[in-house]
């Protein structure tokens, strides 16, 4: 296996090199995309102004902003663009750079520490309990040291665990500055949905990051956006490029929060599609799937993970998540995301053969 090995989902470069491959002929449940996108109506918008790729984007994005202010029914300053949740992360984390150390649940998405440690921030990790993924194995401090952050994903990556609303909520004046990272809460029903969203005009030291990509498959357009205090949006404004967001990614944008037959459709497959996956791969000797609430599912195994997703490749070329980049879970944990019935029927069809 390469020693080149990626620290993100979704390298299929990577992965159809050691595949002996081409990378149109993977399939990939590495990376936790939607696969019924992206939306006609993103690809539509995208096609129509082609044309528009010889001007500048609005530095302001104020189209974008309004849309999606419309979207959560907030006023358009409380929105920020930018490049992925990756960039707007890093800017974020310049600003968790004035407290004094940053609680980051384990095991974390590693762009975290990424951007934390560009900016010298102190982490102070506090662990979620593998075997019990209701409560942490270090509970939260009631007296956090004063001048502390905390940064929460929720849903969790990359063990699923959704934590509600009235959870949260109690924890957020113990801290002087709170990001939570909602990329996956899209896939939740409305029914279900836990987005501390509603709130964020309540809460000014709360900063709330979303993603675009995942939800409406878009990951090579990099599209997302942070929701927080409009003087906070001001001042990371200056930090950055002028023009993160390329237009066509948000034309693209703007088309699919309005496309409700898309979303309606996405809502209505992800679960019964996950449940099945999931008592797949319960039935499986030795793979241990935890359920969760976003579009991929976390399994412990028996086994050595680089093993067995070496193996998928060269015999099945089918590309899993390992879970080497995360100290807690390390080589005897991998995550895959949800795709279609009959691609999830492949992936447990290989994994019975092993």
């Amino acid at each position: 296996m390469s020693l080149n090995r990626p620290v993100h989902g979704g390298n299929v470069v990577w992965a159809a090199s050691v595949a002996g491959c081409s990378p149109d002929r993977l399939l990939d449940f590495s990376a936790s995309i939607n696969p019924l996108g992206p939306p006609q109506s993103a690809i539509a918008a995208i096609t129509t102004h082609l044309n528009r790729i010889t001007l500048y984007p609005d530095p302001r994005y104020s189209e974008l902003r309004k849309h999606l202010g419309r979207f959560h029914q907030l006023p358009p300053e409380v929105i920020w663009p930018g490049n992925g949740a990756a960039e707007l992360l890093t800017w974020i984390a310049r600003q968790l750079r004035k407290c004094q150390s940053v609680y980051v649940l384990t095991p974390a998405f590693r762009d975290y520490a990424r951007a934390l440690q560009a900016f010298g921030v102190p982490i102070q990790p506090y662990a979620l309990d593998l075997l019990d993924l209701s409560k942490l194995a270090s509970p939260l401090p009631l007296s956090p040291n004063p001048g502390s952050g905390l940064l929460l994903n929720n849903p969790h990556n990359p063990t699923g665990k959704l934590w509600r609303r009235e959870e949260i909520l109690p924890i957020l004046d113990r801290f002087e500055f709170v990001v939570i990272d909602e990329a996956f809460m899209d896939f939740l029903d409305p029914s279900e949905d836990q987005s501390l969203i509603p709130l964020i005009q309540d809460y000014p030291h709360l900063v709330i990051v979303r993603s675009l990509t995942k939800f409406y498959s878009l990951p090579g357009l990099r599209l997302g956006y942070a929701i927080a205090d409009p003087a906070l949006i001001e001042q990371w404004q200056h930090w950055r490029d002028p023009w993160p967001v390329n237009i066509l990614a948000e034309v693209a944008g703007i088309a699919a929060i309005q496309d409700d037959d898309f979303q309606r459709q996405t809502w209505d497959w992800l679960p019964p599609t996950r449940h099945h996956l999931l008592e797949g791969l319960r039935s499986l000797s030795g793979f241990d799937p935890y359920p969760g609430a976003a579009n991929f599912l976390l399994v412990k195994t028996q086994q050595s993970v680089t093993e067995l997703q070496e193996w998928l490749l060269k015999e099945y070329q089918i590309l899993i998540r390992d879970c080497v980049s995360f100290p807690e879970l390390g080589d005897r944990y991998f995550r895959v995301a949800v795709r279609s019935q009959a691609e999830n029927q492949r992936l447990l069809d290989a994994l019975g053969d092993r």
